[in-house]
């Protein structure tokens, strides 16, 4: 971090310490902006009350963020593996090796490295393991995204498997850096995989690239949650969801997320919804989030221009009153590690990894600022998804731009979608309730 940024989070964990005197939840605040000032990032759950929870506003949010969510966030759980000794890691496919110069934490990570176009499989033992009502994250690196997906696979001692998996990484290169995920369930087997007589855990690195390259690090384990979870995202702030998708979610009583682009709003654009119409959809229950200019953020050259960008965009959003500000949809899913660091200035969560089959996520593990979402083209894979979150209790995001693109499912697709949500066990929910999940770093 620069000596700018550092100096600007310090002043705002101060100044933010003291004007918090006397507000509802300031002694856990305050806790957060001290543990920055001091460089800790704290495990501990933020205790108690929807207003105890660091970041979380009732109202349009300030420009500024008052702690790096991606700091204070960055070890959730407890730890699995630390990746110190490798000597319980069998590699059977690729190549694998201690790396002392590229580290999430700790003195050493794992790299991996495939044997041409071929997958990388590395493996240890479980055995003595439980990981019944648990979920699991680890902290990737890659120089090789996009056409890429990491799997942890659980094996137990029948040989039955449980897969959790991210389908791919939207981290731009050449400058990439180290992400937490925390990966939903992509597939299980029946009979249910005995969680609590296990024999082995896999690291999957599936690809399509003539070689792939992956540091993993700080494996970690978090208790599954009560429920499923899923959340409805429409890109743009189009018509088509105003005129067509909208009447559906008030008749169902689900929310959806938003995030339209500004310049598109204020040249009333064709097919664009208005300033009041967004601003109607946020009184009937819909989070507007920020989506900002419509331009890929790590095409942008250097630290100050991505400032000034990610600061206007975000000004918009609170000038005209919209409570979702904190949270953010990049434009097509453009980041690097340059403009993560950037964010968190601004922003305490968003997205995303985006990939066009089964992507889901746990709720406790995940990078705050790199949530894994799935394309909504298709009514039997969204469908899978939602019953994925139900059976595991994870969460799915959905997103959706204009019923006429390839990315959007048919309108009678989406009615039908919305009417099996419904009958699932799953609560639809906003930015707000899944940070709510997510800071309470169970």
């Amino acid at each position: 971090m620069s000596q700018k940024r550092a100096t600007r989070r310090r002043f705002l964990a101060l100044s933010g310490a003291v004007g918090l005197t006397g507000m509802a939840g300031c002694a856990d605040r305050l806790r957060s902006a001290t543990d920055e000032v001091n460089g800790n990032s704290s495990d501990e759950t933020p205790g108690g009350s929807e207003d105890s929870i660091p970041g979380l506003t009732d109202g349009v949010p300030a420009l500024e963020t008052e702690f790096d969510s991606r700091e204070q966030y960055r070890q959730p759980g407890e730890s699995l593996d630390d990746f110190a000794d490798l000597d319980a890691w069998t590699v059977s496919r690729g190549s694998g090796e201690a790396d002392t110069d590229v580290v999430f934490d700790g003195e050493q990570s794992f790299k991996l490295q495939s044997n041409g176009g071929e997958s990388i499989i590395a493996e240890r033992s479980l055995e003595g393991e439980d990981l019944t009502e648990t979920d699991l994250s680890v902290a990737i690196r890659t120089t090789t995204p996009q056409s890429i997906a990491v799997n942890l696979r659980l094996v137990d001692q029948f040989g039955g498997e449980k897969v959790y998996s991210l389908r791919e990484i939207r981290y731009r290169a050449p400058d990439v850096g180290w992400f937490r995920t925390s990966p939903g369930v992509f597939q299980q087997d029946e009979p249910e995989p005995s969680l609590d007589y296990l024999d082995r855990l896999e690291i999957q690195v599936l690809h399509s690239m003539p070689e792939a390259e992956v540091w993993v690090d700080d494996l970690r384990t978090h208790e599954t949650p009560d429920q499923g979870y899923v959340m409805l995202s429409w890109d743009d702030g189009t018509r088509d969801y105003y005129e067509t998708a909208a009447p559906l979610h008030d008749e169902y009583g689900f929310p959806a997320v938003q995030a339209p682009v500004p310049r598109w709003v204020e040249q009333e654009q064709e097919g664009v919804m208005s300033l009041s119409e967004l601003q109607e959809r946020q009184d009937a229950g819909d989070q507007i989030v920020v989506h900002g200019t419509h331009d890929p953020i790590h095409e942008l050259d250097g630290e100050d221009v991505i400032d000034e960008r990610l600061r206007n965009d975000k000004r918009w959003f609170i000038d005209n009153g919209f409570e979702g500000a904190n949270y953010i949809v990049y434009p097509h899913n453009s980041f690097d590690e340059t403009s993560l660091e950037q964010t968190t200035d601004y922003h305490y969560c968003g997205g995303f990894n985006q990939a066009g089959n089964v992507n889901t996520t746990s709720v406790y593990g995940f990078d705050p600022l790199a949530l894994p979402r799935t394309i909504g083209h298709d009514l039997e894979i969204s469908k899978r998804c939602v019953d994925l979150a139900a059976r595991h209790n994870q969460c799915t995001i959905l997103n959706f731009h204009t019923f006429d693109a390839d990315n959007t499912m048919p309108e009678g697709d989406y009615e039908a979608l919305l009417e099996h949500i419904d009958s699932a066990d799953v609560e639809v929910i906003t930015f707000d309730d899944l940070w709510k999940l997510r800071a309470g770093d169970r």
